[in-house]
C-alpha cells in the first residue's frame, strides 16, 4: 500500500462528472504494406489489427503501475492510497472499435471526442486504451486514457516510448502496459510526505519573495491578472478534439530569427491563433490572455519529486491584445524568462508546492458551483509542451507512426487545453476543449497555420 502524492490528490479530488481528470491522446499508424492487401477484397488491416488485439489482452505480463487502483480507507485518515488489483481484466481496459466510414480523421477525432469525455472506473486501475481500425489511407489509431493521478503527459510518452522501435520489420512489440521502464513511477510511503514540509520551511525570505512575486505580479502576466473570456466558463462532460502536425523546421526558422525558444514560437503561434478565433466570436477582450504552462520537473532518469506528478508551473502572457506579432513574440519571451528565473530560485520539492498552487488556483472555480465566470480567472487556458522522439521515424509491429496527438484535461473555468508534442520532426498539436463552452473547436488549427505564417514573415 503506497500513499498517493499531494499533487496527484487533487486530481483526484477535483474529478466530477463535468470535469474528468484523465489525460490520453492519440497515435496514428500506416499499416504494414502486406496488411489487408494480398486479397482480392482488401479488408482493411481488420485481421492485422485483430491479431495484434488478441496479442494485446493476452500480455502475460502489466507493469505494477497499471495494476494499481486507488483506495480510500479510514485507516489511512481519510487519504487516498495506490494498492495493486491482483486480477486486471485487460479485455475490459483494451478494446477493439471501427471507424464509420469514410474513416476520415473527421471520424476519428469524433470518435477520441466521446472516448475524452467519459470518466474512468475508480474500481479499476484507471486507464483505457483502444485500438482503432479503419482509418482511410491504409492506416489505423490507438487512443488511450489514463487518469492525472496515476502519471503526467512526460512519463505517460516514456511508456509509450519504450513500446516503439527504429526498426521496420521488428514485430512482437509489447504493449505499454507490459512493460517496466527504467522511469517507471514510483509513488512514496505515506510517511515519506511528511519530508516535504522541511523542504518548504527552507525557502528563504528572498526565494519565498520570488515564489510570491511569480504568481502576483502583473508585468509577468501571471494569476489572477488575466482578462475574463469565453473560455472561462462553466463546463459540461462532453468533449470536442482536434489535431494537427506542422513541421518543426518552420518554427526553427522563427527561432533563428527572433532568438526565441521553440516553445516561445510555440506559444506565440497560439496566441495569435486565440486571437483571431476570439475575434470571430466578437469575444477578445482589450487585455491580453493568459496561459498556465506545465514545466516537468524529471530528471534525465525520468524520476522527481512528486510521485505521478512532477510537475512546476510557469504563467505565459500571450499578448493577444497585441496586433503585430513581432511585438506578440517578444511579450511572450519576457513573460517565459521571468517565470523561468523565478523557478531556478526554488529547489524541485519547492517547485513541485509552486506547481500545486499553480493548478490549484484554478480550484475555487473547478469545484465551487456558479462560480465560473463569475470572478477573475488565474490564467485563461492551459498549454502544455511534451518533449517527444523528435529525430527518427518509429514503428509497432512494421507499422509505422505517423503522429502522435495529446488530449488533455479541460477545468471547469479552463475549457480549452493546448497540448504539443514533438517527434519525427514535426510538432503534433491536440486541442482539447468543452463541446458547448468552446464552439467550433477545429476552426483553431486553421487560425494556429495563419499565425505560423505571421510569425515567418517577420
Amino acid at each position: 500500500m503506497t500513499a498517493v502524492g499531494p499533487l496527484d490528490a487533487m486530481f483526484l479530488l477535483g474529478e466530477t462528472r463535468e470535469q474528468a481528470m484523465h489525460v490520453g491522446g492519440v497515435m496514428l499508424f500506416e499499416l504494414p504494406e502486406d496488411a489487408g492487401r494480398d486479397q482480392v477484397f482488401p479488408d482493411g488491416g481488420r485481421e492485422f489489427l485483430s491479431r495484434l488485439y488478441q496479442e494485446m489482452v493476452g500480455a502475460r505480463t502489466v507493469d505494477p503501475v497499471f495494476t494499481r487502483r486507488v483506495r480510500r480507507r479510514a485507516v489511512d485518515l481519510g487519504y487516498w492510497s495506490w494498492e495493486p488489483d491482483g486480477e486486471i481484466d485487460l479485455e475490459y481496459h483494451v478494446r477493439l472499435s471501427a471507424l464509420a466510414r469514410p474513416g476520415r480523421y473527421r471520424e476519428l477525432f469524433e470518435l477520441t471526442s466521446r472516448l475524452h469525455g467519459t470518466l474512468l472506473d475508480r474500481h479499476r486501475p484507471l486507464w483505457e486504451m483502444h485500438l482503432i481500425e479503419g482509418v482511410e489511407g491504409h492506416r489505423f489509431a490507438i487512443y488511450s486514457k489514463i487518469h492525472h493521478a496515476m502519471l503526467d503527459g512526460v512519463s505517460a510518452l516514456r511508456f509509450l516510448q519504450e513500446t516503439l522501435t527504429t526498426d521496420p520489420d521488428r514485430t512482437n512489440m509489447p504493449a505499454p502496459y507490459s512493460v517496466r521502464t527504467k522511469s517507471a513511477v514510483e509513488t512514496p510511503p505515506l510517511g515519506s510526505l511528511v519530508r516535504v514540509v522541511p523542504d518548504l520551511l527552507g525557502l528563504s525570505p528572498v526565494a519565498l519573495k520570488s515564489a510570491v512575486r511569480a504568481l502576483l505580479m502583473e508585468h509577468s502576466s501571471v494569476a489572477f491578472q488575466a482578462p475574463r473570456t469565453i473560455f472561462n466558463q462553466s463546463i459540461t462532460g462532453a468533449r470536442r478534439f482536434a489535431a494537427q502536425s506542422w513541421p518543426m523546421e518552420r518554427l526553427e526558422k522563427v527561432r533563428a530569427i527572433t532568438g526565441a525558444t521553440l516553445n516561445d514560437v510555440m506559444l506565440a503561434m497560439c496566441g495569435g491563433a486565440l486571437r483571431t478565433y476570439l475575434l470571430e466570436q466578437n469575444a477578445l477582450p482589450d487585455k491580453g490572455l493568459t496561459a498556465m504552462v506545465p514545466v516537468s520537473l524529471r530528471g534525465l532518469e525520468g524520476q522527481g519529486p512528486g510521485g505521478g506528478n512532477s510537475l512546476a508551473t510557469l504563467i505565459a502572457d500571450l499578448a493577444t491584445d497585441e496586433r503585430d506579432p513581432e511585438r506578440r513574440i517578444r511579450r511572450v519571451m519576457d513573460s517565459t524568462s521571468y517565470g523561468k528565473t523565478m523557478l531556478s530560485q526554488l529547489s524541485p520539492l519547492q517547485n513541485l508546492m509552486i506547481g500545486a498552487l499553480g493548478l490549484g488556483v484554478a480550484g475555487p472555480a473547478a469545484v465551487l458551483p456558479g462560480l465560473a465566470g463569475r470572478t477573475p480567472p488565474p490564467y485563461n487556458v492551459v498549454i502544455s509542451n511534451i518533449p517527444g522522439p523528435v529525430e527518427s521515424p518509429l514503428y509497432w509491429n512494421r507499422s509505422r507512426l505517423l503522429g502522435m496527438y495529446p488530449a488533455s484535461i479541460v477545468l471547469n473555468g479552463q475549457a480549452l487545453n493546448i497540448s504539443v508534442t514533438s517527434y519525427d520532426h514535426q510538432l503534433h498539436f491536440g486541442l482539447t476543449g468543452c463541446r458547448r463552452t468552446v464552439p467550433h473547436l477545429q476552426r483553431l488549427l486553421g487560425h494556429l497555420e495563419d499565425s505560423l505564417q505571421d510569425l515567418e514573415r517577420l
